[in-house]
Protein backbone atom coordinates (compact mmCIF):
# COMPACT_ATOMS: atom_id res chain seq x y z
CA UNK A 1 0.00 0.00 0.00
CA UNK A 2 1.49 3.66 -0.86
CA UNK A 3 1.76 5.76 2.16
CA UNK A 4 1.46 9.49 1.62
CA UNK A 5 2.14 12.56 3.38
CA UNK A 6 1.96 16.03 3.36
CA UNK A 7 4.62 18.61 2.63
CA UNK A 8 4.88 22.38 3.90
CA UNK A 9 7.60 24.01 2.34
CA UNK A 10 8.74 27.25 1.83
CA UNK A 11 11.09 28.44 -1.41
CA UNK A 12 12.55 31.09 0.75
CA UNK A 13 13.64 28.58 4.20
CA UNK A 14 17.41 26.96 3.58
CA UNK A 15 15.98 24.15 5.74
CA UNK A 16 13.26 23.25 3.27
CA UNK A 17 15.92 22.98 0.81
CA UNK A 18 17.88 21.15 2.41
CA UNK A 19 15.10 18.62 3.58
CA UNK A 20 14.14 17.88 -0.45
CA UNK A 21 17.05 15.47 -1.53
CA UNK A 22 16.41 13.39 1.54
CA UNK A 23 12.85 13.20 0.61
CA UNK A 24 13.17 12.81 -3.52
CA UNK A 25 15.80 9.64 -2.22
CA UNK A 26 13.21 7.98 0.06
CA UNK A 27 9.97 8.41 -2.45
CA UNK A 28 12.52 6.91 -5.42
CA UNK A 29 13.29 3.98 -2.81
CA UNK A 30 10.14 3.38 -0.69
CA UNK A 31 6.67 3.06 -1.83
CA UNK A 32 5.86 6.52 -0.71
CA UNK A 33 4.77 10.07 -1.74
CA UNK A 34 3.91 13.13 -0.67
CA UNK A 35 1.15 15.99 -1.25
CA UNK A 36 3.32 19.17 -1.76
CA UNK A 37 1.96 22.27 -0.17
CA UNK A 38 3.75 25.36 -0.95
CA UNK A 39 3.35 27.83 1.25
CA UNK A 40 4.35 31.78 1.51
CA UNK A 41 7.51 32.09 4.01
CA UNK A 42 6.87 33.74 7.36
CA UNK A 43 8.22 37.20 6.49
CA UNK A 44 5.61 37.74 3.84
CA UNK A 45 2.42 35.22 5.88
CA UNK A 46 3.47 37.30 9.66
CA UNK A 47 6.61 39.35 9.26
CA UNK A 48 5.95 41.01 12.96
CA UNK A 49 7.20 37.23 13.66
CA UNK A 50 10.87 38.33 13.03
CA UNK A 51 10.00 41.16 15.31
CA UNK A 52 10.12 39.80 18.70
CA UNK A 53 13.04 37.44 17.81
CA UNK A 54 15.99 38.00 20.17
CA UNK A 55 19.17 38.85 18.60
CA UNK A 56 20.45 35.31 19.38
CA UNK A 57 17.68 33.79 17.17
CA UNK A 58 19.28 35.27 14.04
CA UNK A 59 22.88 34.89 14.84
CA UNK A 60 22.31 31.16 15.60
CA UNK A 61 20.45 30.44 12.40
CA UNK A 62 23.25 32.21 10.21
CA UNK A 63 25.84 29.90 12.59
CA UNK A 64 23.12 26.60 12.25
CA UNK A 65 22.23 26.92 8.03
CA UNK A 66 26.17 26.64 7.16
CA UNK A 67 26.74 24.09 9.38
CA UNK A 68 23.91 22.13 8.47
CA UNK A 69 24.68 22.15 4.83
CA UNK A 70 28.12 21.14 5.34
CA UNK A 71 26.95 18.34 7.58
CA UNK A 72 24.46 17.34 4.97
CA UNK A 73 27.44 18.24 2.18
CA UNK A 74 24.68 20.16 0.05
CA UNK A 75 26.46 23.24 -1.44
CA UNK A 76 24.83 26.62 -0.16
CA UNK A 77 24.78 30.14 0.31
CA UNK A 78 22.11 32.87 0.78
CA UNK A 79 20.31 33.20 -2.47
CA UNK A 80 21.59 36.34 -4.74
CA UNK A 81 18.77 37.89 -4.75
CA UNK A 82 17.00 36.77 -1.89
CA UNK A 83 13.89 35.45 -2.89
CA UNK A 84 11.90 38.08 -0.23
CA UNK A 85 12.52 41.54 -0.55
CA UNK A 86 13.57 42.95 2.70
CA UNK A 87 13.76 47.09 3.56
CA UNK A 88 17.33 46.68 5.34
CA UNK A 89 17.03 50.23 6.47
CA UNK A 90 13.52 49.31 8.49
CA UNK A 91 14.25 45.77 8.70
CA UNK A 92 10.78 45.27 7.64
CA UNK A 93 9.68 43.81 4.41
CA UNK A 94 7.74 45.31 1.61
CA UNK A 95 4.30 44.17 0.54
CA UNK A 96 5.36 44.78 -2.56
CA UNK A 97 7.46 41.13 -3.86
CA UNK A 98 8.64 40.58 -6.80
CA UNK A 99 9.71 37.18 -6.41
CA UNK A 100 8.13 35.03 -3.89
CA UNK A 101 4.72 35.09 -4.67
CA UNK A 102 5.19 34.19 -8.30
CA UNK A 103 7.45 31.21 -7.11
CA UNK A 104 5.21 29.45 -4.87
CA UNK A 105 2.43 29.81 -7.34
CA UNK A 106 4.75 28.25 -9.45
CA UNK A 107 5.52 25.48 -7.35
CA UNK A 108 1.53 24.97 -6.36
CA UNK A 109 0.98 24.50 -10.29
CA UNK A 110 3.78 22.01 -10.36
CA UNK A 111 2.20 19.97 -7.47
CA UNK A 112 -1.01 19.86 -9.70
CA UNK A 113 0.77 18.91 -12.24
CA UNK A 114 1.97 15.41 -10.23
CA UNK A 115 6.02 17.07 -10.43
CA UNK A 116 5.81 19.15 -6.84
CA UNK A 117 8.88 17.42 -5.27
CA UNK A 118 11.23 17.24 -8.17
CA UNK A 119 10.09 20.84 -9.14
CA UNK A 120 11.20 22.03 -5.60
CA UNK A 121 14.25 19.93 -5.73
CA UNK A 122 15.55 21.59 -8.81
CA UNK A 123 14.69 24.99 -8.01
CA UNK A 124 16.03 25.10 -4.68
CA UNK A 125 19.19 24.11 -5.65
CA UNK A 126 19.05 27.03 -8.27
CA UNK A 127 18.09 29.23 -5.47
CA UNK A 128 20.16 28.01 -2.54
CA UNK A 129 23.12 26.10 -3.89
CA UNK A 130 25.36 28.77 -4.95
CA UNK A 131 26.09 27.69 -8.55
CA UNK A 132 24.13 30.58 -10.06
CA UNK A 133 23.57 34.20 -9.36
CA UNK A 134 20.75 36.39 -10.43
CA UNK A 135 18.36 33.20 -10.69
CA UNK A 136 15.82 34.98 -11.73
CA UNK A 137 17.03 35.97 -14.59
CA UNK A 138 17.39 34.68 -18.05
CA UNK A 139 16.23 30.79 -18.28
CA UNK A 140 17.39 29.52 -14.73
CA UNK A 141 14.25 28.57 -13.74
CA UNK A 142 12.72 27.28 -17.16
CA UNK A 143 15.86 24.96 -17.22
CA UNK A 144 14.74 23.54 -13.48
CA UNK A 145 11.16 22.83 -14.70
CA UNK A 146 12.30 20.81 -17.43
CA UNK A 147 14.79 19.06 -15.49
CA UNK A 148 11.78 18.13 -13.15
CA UNK A 149 9.70 16.75 -15.90
CA UNK A 150 7.52 19.97 -16.57
CA UNK A 151 6.73 22.19 -19.92
CA UNK A 152 7.78 25.43 -18.24
CA UNK A 153 5.79 27.18 -21.07
CA UNK A 154 2.69 26.11 -19.46
CA UNK A 155 4.13 25.86 -16.16
CA UNK A 156 4.68 29.58 -16.73
CA UNK A 157 1.69 30.77 -18.53
CA UNK A 158 -0.57 28.38 -15.77
CA UNK A 159 0.93 30.86 -12.87
CA UNK A 160 0.06 33.99 -14.68
CA UNK A 161 -3.88 33.19 -16.06
CA UNK A 162 -4.45 31.07 -12.82
CA UNK A 163 -2.87 33.69 -10.44
CA UNK A 164 -6.14 33.79 -7.93
CA UNK A 165 -7.00 30.02 -7.69
CA UNK A 166 -3.29 29.25 -7.30
CA UNK A 167 -3.27 31.81 -4.53
CA UNK A 168 -6.50 30.41 -3.07
CA UNK A 169 -4.82 27.15 -3.32
CA UNK A 170 -1.31 28.09 -1.32
CA UNK A 171 -3.60 30.23 1.08
CA UNK A 172 -5.85 26.54 2.33
CA UNK A 173 -2.32 25.26 2.22
CA UNK A 174 -1.24 27.27 5.06
CA UNK A 175 -4.49 27.02 6.76
CA UNK A 176 -4.56 23.43 6.67
CA UNK A 177 -0.43 23.46 8.21
CA UNK A 178 -1.70 25.01 11.26
CA UNK A 179 -4.71 22.58 11.22
CA UNK A 180 -1.99 19.86 11.23
CA UNK A 181 0.06 21.11 14.09
CA UNK A 182 2.54 23.67 13.37
CA UNK A 183 3.30 26.90 11.35
CA UNK A 184 7.03 26.67 10.21
CA UNK A 185 8.79 25.11 7.14
CA UNK A 186 9.36 22.48 6.31
CA UNK A 187 6.75 20.86 7.94
CA UNK A 188 5.56 17.01 7.31
CA UNK A 189 2.04 15.93 8.23
CA UNK A 190 1.45 12.03 8.68
CA UNK A 191 -0.59 9.90 10.79
CA UNK A 192 -1.96 12.85 12.28
CA UNK A 193 1.61 14.25 13.46
CA UNK A 194 3.51 17.32 12.79
CA UNK A 195 7.27 16.96 12.08
CA UNK A 196 8.78 20.70 11.91
CA UNK A 197 11.77 20.73 10.41
CA UNK A 198 14.34 18.89 8.47
CA UNK A 199 16.14 17.39 11.52
CA UNK A 200 12.84 15.51 11.37
CA UNK A 201 13.76 13.58 8.52
CA UNK A 202 14.35 10.39 10.61
CA UNK A 203 11.81 10.71 12.72
CA UNK A 204 9.45 10.56 9.63
CA UNK A 205 10.67 7.95 7.72
CA UNK A 206 10.98 6.08 11.68
CA UNK A 207 7.11 6.70 11.60
CA UNK A 208 6.63 5.79 8.17
CA UNK A 209 8.14 2.19 8.62
CA UNK A 210 6.05 1.69 11.45
CA UNK A 211 2.64 2.11 9.27
CA UNK A 212 4.11 -0.60 6.64
CA UNK A 213 6.84 1.35 4.57
CA UNK A 214 7.84 -0.81 1.67
CA UNK A 215 10.92 -0.81 -0.84
CA UNK A 216 9.99 -0.19 -4.54
CA UNK A 217 9.80 -3.45 -7.01
CA UNK A 218 12.75 -3.09 -9.15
Amino acid sequence: MTLSYDLYWSFRSPYSYMITPRLVALEREFDVVGRIRPVYPLAVRTPEFFETRDPLWFSYFQVDIHREAAFLGLPFRWPRPDPVKMDFATRSYPKDQPYIHRLTRLGAAAAERGRGLAYLDEVSRVIWSGAVDNWPEGDHLDQAASRAGLDPDELNAAAESDLDRLHAVIEENQVAQRVAGHYGVPMIAFGGEPFFGQDRFDQVRWRLEQHGLQRRAD
